[in-house]
């Protein structure tokens, strides 16, 4: 095991790996392969180094190789009953769920992935390794390259290591649904994992002590259920929460928002979220510093 600080042997063979002539893209578990974009024909295919390489349940700390996946994250951190809300599949990998950057469907009350993420090192567009955040929750403070990296979808660097903060596992999560207004029950119940609207139907999950489930579930008419419903897959949008209440699409659209978030699962395709053009010039300006070359993922476009 390494000493805090010290740099991994299977980061530095990924970064030769990595090196810095040809176009590079690293691969995980292609669970959102196609998200922003797939890489230009011609682009070399990595993988980054996987294994849980520490995890301290006192600090609630863990710290593993970016191609590890969320199966076996999930299963060392459960030992401890400790967990990673990021909620993908199985076999996605750590680094893949961060570089895409899209949250899981507790985000109401665990937050953005990216605020789990306490330190990257990731190999940069000359093969050089690059930390930036601190290994511990109380290093980590202010403004840091990699909460950037989170959504970047590898255009940054190529993620090879990952520190992140782990949170308990609940006593109790149930989910229920009803035909209700979603917006009261956004303002009535004290903190809701989920809530998920499709205009009529309401699905909500709570977690927590089961006294404490129960009695949040009493203050609704409610059907408990086994879990969300069924996602339509066309695409992600993003939108102000405030907004949802007015949101409409066509009547032969299916679609799911979630309600506090501003994020809407549809089958209509469309851009994952919308940038408007002073952060899309920022954007271009930090791909142009951090990748002068063009070489990390051509041919796709930054999510952050």
């Amino acid at each position: 095991m390494n000493r805090p600080g010290e740099v991994d042997q299977k980061v530095v063979e990924f970064a030769e790996l990595v090196g810095a002539v040809d176009p590079i893209t690293v691969v995980g578990g292609r669970t959102q392969w196609a998200v922003g974009g797939t890489p230009e024909s011609g682009t070399r295919e990595v993988q980054a180094p996987a294994g849980i390489w520490s995890h301290e349940p006192e600090e609630m700390t863990v710290r593993c190789g970016a191609g590890t996946t969320l199966g076996e994250l999930s299963e060392q951190l459960a030992r401890y009953g400790q967990m990673v809300p990021f909620d993908m599949a199985a076999e996605a990998t750590v680094g893949g769920v961060l570089s895409v950057g899209h949250s899981g469907l507790r985000r109401l009350k665990y937050g953005h992935i990216r605020d789990l993420v306490l330190q990257i090192r990731h190999v940069d567009h000359s093969g050089q390794i690059v930390s930036s955040g601190g290994p511990t929750v109380k290093n980590v403070s202010g403004y840091d390259l990699c909460r950037l990296m989170v959504g970047s979808l590898g255009k940054f660097g190529c993620i090879a290591e990952v520190t992140l903060r782990c949170l308990p596992i609940p006593a109790v999560a149930k989910w229920f649904t009803g035909v209700l207004d979603p917006f009261e029950i956004f303002n009535r119940l004290y903190r809701p994992s989920a809530i998920l609207w499709d205009g009529n139907r309401v699905w909500v999950c709570i977690e927590g002590v089961e006294s404490d489930v129960n009695a949040q579930a009493s203050l609704f008419d409610f059907e408990e259920v086994a879990g969300p419903p069924s996602l339509p897959s066309g695409g992600r949008l993003g939108v102000e929460p405030k907004d949802l209440r007015t949101y409409t699409q066509n009547d032969e659209d299916k679609w799911v928002a979630e309600v506090g978030v501003g994020v809407v699962h549809s089958e209509r395709p469309g851009p994952d979220r919308s940038i408007n053009a002073v952060n899309r010039s920022l954007m271009k300006d930090l791909e142009k510093r951090l990748d002068p070359n063009n070489r990390l993922n051509p041919g796709r476009q930054v999510l952050v």
